[in-house]
């Protein structure tokens, strides 16, 4: 693996520990003291935590911490596939690693980090409401992270796509537990043994992402009628 490529491995690594440890913090302090965070405070603490982590981190890895988000710019060419697999595996063990450092914490919460359907929401509602915001999430972050043209584009990027993260949290959330990220529900799952609606939040962000980088990848090259190029993110030199 080329050095390079280990420290943007490492970074999305920690980057997803750092937004995923502050956004399950959150759900464990709903279980273990009732009463002392809201559902807006714990979609406060997952779309903050990943602004943090973009702040920190996006420069170096591009700040994707998320599987949905590594497909979509690939598919929408913005990232080079070879490199996928590798962030990938970094996204789910920092997942991992967050939810058994929660666990260590507060003690066995069972499955209250892992996602699930609301009350009387069907599985196939779900899991379109999950590729519905997972595909307007892609075109939020191929818009402010990597087109030049967008009024946000750069600085303020994590501004824009944590903000996003903190909106769909709250408006989806109560219905399909607001997952967005196949690593963010998936590595408590494997904590906890629970993997009853586990498959919605892989195929649904997953559909999503790709179709939002599909999708922002065509109308970007028709409306500047530029050839496109595979390439990172963001650059990183040796």
């Amino acid at each position: 693996m080329q050095p390079s490529l280990v420290r943007r491995v490492l970074a999305e690594f920690v980057g997803t520990f750092g937004f995923l440890f502050l956004g399950f913090a959150g759900l464990a302090a709903a279980v273990t003291h009732p009463g002392s965070i809201t559902g807006g405070g714990i979609a406060a603490g997952f779309g903050l935590g990943l602004a943090m982590m973009i702040f920190a981190f996006g420069h170096i890895s591009g700040g994707h911490f998320n599987p949905a988000v590594t497909l979509g710019l690939a598919v929408g060419r913005r990232f080079p596939w070879a490199e996928l697999a590798g962030y990938w595996l970094a996204q789910l063990v920092g997942g991992i690693a967050a939810a058994l450092a929660i666990r260590a914490i507060y003690g066995d919460l069972g499955d209250s980090l892992v996602n699930a359907p609301g009350r009387n929401v069907s599985s196939s509602e779900a899991v379109v409401l999950e590729i519905v915001a997972t595909f307007l999430f892609l075109i939020v972050i191929s818009a402010v992270a990597t087109d030049e043209r967008a009024a946000w584009h750069g600085i303020l990027a994590p501004v824009a796509i944590g903000g996003f993260i903190f909106t769909a949290a709250t408006v989806i959330g109560p219905i399909t537990g607001g997952s967005f990220n196949p690593a963010r529900s998936l590595a408590p799952a494997i904590v906890a043994g629970s993997y009853a609606d586990v498959w919605i939040y892989i195929v649904g962000p997953l559909v999503g992402g790709a179709l939002g980088g599909l999708f922002y990848s065509y109308i970007r090259i028709s409306g500047t009628a530029a050839e496109v190029q595979e390439e990172p993110l963001l650059d990183d030199a040796d």
